[in-house]
């Protein structure tokens, strides 16, 4: 799977090799691009700005979304100013309707609805999101009346490509479509690369987007590096990644640039802590009859908006990345960093969550049941708790590579005030 010299760390750009024995291979084809970005959702700080001002949340970020041929992002809140917030086991998000000016002032092409919260003010709520995007002629995939509406591809015409979209989730909250019951698309893997293979041939390209993983740190578990690596197999042609909330790194698998996660965009979080303050989009520059070529744009979140980062900042930003990229290349780096992860957790914070989940259903028992429900029927939460209690009986909890904890502990713990003290020493010693 040894594919780092395609990544250059101080560009942020992947770079595979042209395939000059494709004999339907034009050089003179002509490119376009397209721009992938994370969470998108009007609340919180951010809910007056995209209501009132929306161009301005984007800041100079606004002017590459503009010139992209497609954009697509994540829609992690229903659009809809009726409905009643649902018993789940996390936060409940809901922009308005208005809001959807924020994202026809770019416009945003296509918007993926597979995640956990489009279904946060139910079913009434869900289908005036759908009406409000195609009132505004936005498109959708991930989520549905019907399975067969949550699982179907968008097949898109921009320029002279036909691209295929794929977006699939978790099924958090029991909130995956059934035959006959509207939802998101879920974990079924088996479906999704059926998807992706019945797309092969009648499109030129094919983007995989999933929302899945554990929130907050710095590495995806091997299932879902299972699983996006399965995606590029059956043919996708490039798989991001979002809902960790943070950035995650980067691969190439065979061929295939892998995007774990692109971390908040628009997403405000009223925290100091640095990484969910950061993310970055994927450009994707794509040419007929060859292999993607993909540009990394990161960001910075701030209280009005978005804005790219620059200078020494974006430096330490790819450093970073690299950092916590450089494990997935490897099977045993993704199980070392997976590792690192469940040490710090450990079983004092095994045994800090059960107390905090027993404490919920006492003082909330609705929001306490939902909160132990998801604990066990979603998988990120199932492999968590499953690796970390074999760990525990087995006696290997406790046993992890020092850099794995370290950048555990960093990603859960530095400040945006320690960052800024890590860059001015990097630009004194340059002095």
């Amino acid at each position: 799977m040894t594919a780092l010299p395609f990544i250059n760390w101080e560009t942020g750009t992947i770079t595979l090799p042209h395939s000059s024995k494709n004999s339907d291979f034009n050089p003179a084809a002509p490119t376009s691009q397209v721009m992938i970005a994370g969470d998108w959702a009007p609340i919180r700080h951010f809910a007056p700005i995209v209501a009132n001002n929306p161009v301005s949340i984007y800041g100079d970020v606004y002017p590459l979304l503009t010139a992209s041929d497609l954009s697509i992002v994540n829609l992690e809140a229903p659009l809809s100013d009726y409905g009643l917030p649902i018993w789940k086991s996390g936060a409940v998000f809901k922009g308005e309707k208005c809001h959807v000016k924020g994202l026809t002032s770019v416009p945003f092409d296509v918007v993926t609805l597979a995640n956990n919260h489009m279904f946060d003010f139910d079913r009434e709520a869900f289908q005036d999101t759908l009406d409000t995007l195609d009132e505004n002629n936005i498109k959708h995939l991930g989520a549905g009346n019907t399975l067969e509406d949550a699982r179907r591809p968008l097949i898109m015409k921009v320029n002279d490509l036909v691209i295929g979209l794929v977006n699939f989730s978790e099924g958090e909250d029991l909130k995956g479509a059934e035959e006959q019951k509207p939802g998101v698309m879920g974990w079924d893997l088996d479906g999704v690369e059926k998807t992706i293979k019945e797309l092969k041939g009648k499109v030129d390209f094919i983007i995989a987007i999933s929302h899945c993983g554990i929130e907050y740190i710095p590495f995806p578990p091997p299932y879902v590096t299972r699983a996006f690596q399965r995606m590029a197999d059956a043919g996708a042609d490039m798989v991001i990644g979002h809902h960790p909330h943070v950035p995650q790194g980067i691969c190439v698998h065979n061929g295939v640039p892998i995007c774990y996660s692109l971390g908040n965009f628009v997403f405000f979080q009223d925290t100091p802590l640095i990484h969910r303050k950061q993310g970055y989009m994927v450009k994707a520059i794509l040419q007929k009859n060859q292999p993607p070529a993909l540009e990394l744009i990161p960001y910075e979140i701030h209280t009005k908006g978005i804005s790219l980062l620059n200078g020494a900042v974006r430096e330490r930003f790819f450093s970073e990345l690299k950092e916590i990229s450089m494990p997935l290349d490897t099977q045993k780096g993704i199980e070392d960093a997976w590792h690192g992860f469940l040490h710090h957790y450990g079983t004092k914070g095994f045994v800090k969550e059960i107390e905090m989940l027993m404490n919920r259903m006492e003082e909330e028992p609705e929001k306490g049941a939902a909160m132990f429900r998801n604990r066990l029927t979603t998988l990120q939460h199932f492999h968590h708790w499953k690796d970390a209690l074999t760990r525990m009986i087995d006696g290997t909890i406790d046993h992890s590579p020092q850099w794995a904890r370290d950048l555990t502990h960093q990603w859960l713990t530095r400040t945006l005030d320690d960052a800024k003290k890590a860059v001015d020493n990097i630009q004194e010693k340059k002095q």
